[in-house]
């Protein structure tokens, strides 16, 4: 598979939902395959909250491999050797394209607090953007997951003659109170560290340490992102062997898994980025701009698959049934599955078995 790692310069203005605008801008993005001579094989995958553009493959001297390196490949569901893969960062990230750590131009300071808010909205038109700059105007498909998944649902009702497939997992139409409120724990935790200063820290301060805000924050977030069932099969209530059950700081498994986990995630990730993605997602509505949900799911053209997850407790299955239910009374093209999960939201990214087969259906089915 052939991979290839790129950043593209806008000096356009983009004219952001907010009414604000950015400018200039950059967008990090990973190639996997070949594109064909009328590019009629592009499928671009879109990325969750702490994904990136490495979305397969490994690095030279990396460890780990791109977060759907088990679906993306030579043979695999979405088959590089048939489709030219394009997976870019989205905006507002720390991992190559514009985020809140830029440089504000022409300074050459940091925006910190004042980047724009951004949107979902925002994201996919940047990306769009990308795609005309590259020559692309129509895609195969986009296919993404949880928060991938709302950039894939966007495309298809604000472009919705853009793609012909759109396959969106664990995700919704709107996020809801529930997960809001899990979101607000990471946010406040953030807020409230006096490392983060208001957004007054330098630029990579926390590589070595992390920021403590963030580690907690993400507690919460992994939380969301498994079930009671995948916890208990995970962990049981084992207690780790060295530490005495006794001791007011002694763990169970749970706990040092959470501890480690998210500790060197706060190394990794930006936390002015983290609260502007988050608010991405809170602000999510398919609705937003329409008259009504069904005005706006009305507009889909795609041929469109949808995938939960029973245990997910983030975005329910029955937020993207309601997706479901609304297309097949509008007799559109809808295929749904409820995937039999105990795993939890993380099964869009860890129970690749369970679906690959029907994206690779998906992609190869004629409309």
């Amino acid at each position: 598979m052939k991979i290839e790692t790129k950043l593209e310069y806008f000096t356009t203005p983009l004219y952001l939902e907010s009414g604000r605008i950015l400018e200039p801008y950059q967008i990090t993005y990973e190639t996997y395959g070949e594109i064909n001579s009328d590019a009629s094989n592009v499928v671009l995958v879109c990325h969750a909250l702490s994904g990136s553009h490495h979305a397969a493959g490994r690095y030279e001297g990396d460890q780990k491999s791109g977060w759907w390196n088990g679906l993306i490949g030579d043979g695999q569901a979405i088959d590089t050797q048939k489709y030219f893969v394009i997976s870019s960062n989205v905006i507002g990230s720390c991992f190559g394209s514009t985020g809140p750590m830029s440089n504000n131009y022409p300074s050459n300071q940091p925006y910190r607090l004042k980047f724009p808010v951004l949107t979902i909205k925002d994201m996919i038109k940047a990306q769009k953007q990308l795609l005309s700059n590259l020559g692309i105007y129509h895609l195969k498909a986009i296919i993404g997951g949880s928060m991938g998944g709302m950039q894939a649902l966007q495309f298809a009702v604000d472009y919705p003659n853009f793609a012909d497939k759109i396959i969106a997992l664990a995700t919704t139409y709107a996020t809801q109170p529930w997960t809001i409120g899990f979101n607000k724990v990471a946010m406040e935790a953030i807020r409230r560290d006096p490392r983060f200063n208001n957004g007054q820290y330098e630029k990579d301060a926390f590589i070595e340490n992390g920021l403590d805000g963030l580690a907690i924050g993400r507690i919460a977030g992994h939380i969301s992102y498994l079930s009671p069932d995948s916890m208990s099969k995970k962990f049981g209530r084992n207690y780790v062997s060295n530490d005495g059950l006794f001791e007011l700081f002694g763990r169970y498994e749970v706990e040092r898994y959470m501890e480690y986990n998210t500790n060197n995630f706060s190394k990794s990730f930006d936390p002015m980025s983290y609260l502007y993605i988050v608010k991405a997602i809170n602000t999510f509505n398919l609705s937003r701009g329409y008259d009504s949900l069904y005005d706006a799911i009305l507009r889909i053209k795609a041929q469109t698959t949808l995938i939960s997850f029973k245990g997910d407790y983030l975005f329910f299955p029955s937020e993207m049934e309601h997706i479901e239910i609304m297309m097949q009374r509008n007799q559109q093209n809808i295929d749904y599955y409820e995937i039999e999960s105990d795993y939890g939201h993380d099964a869009f990214l860890v129970e690749l078995d369970k679906f690959e087969d029907i994206i690779k259906q998906a992609l190869e089915d004629e409309q």
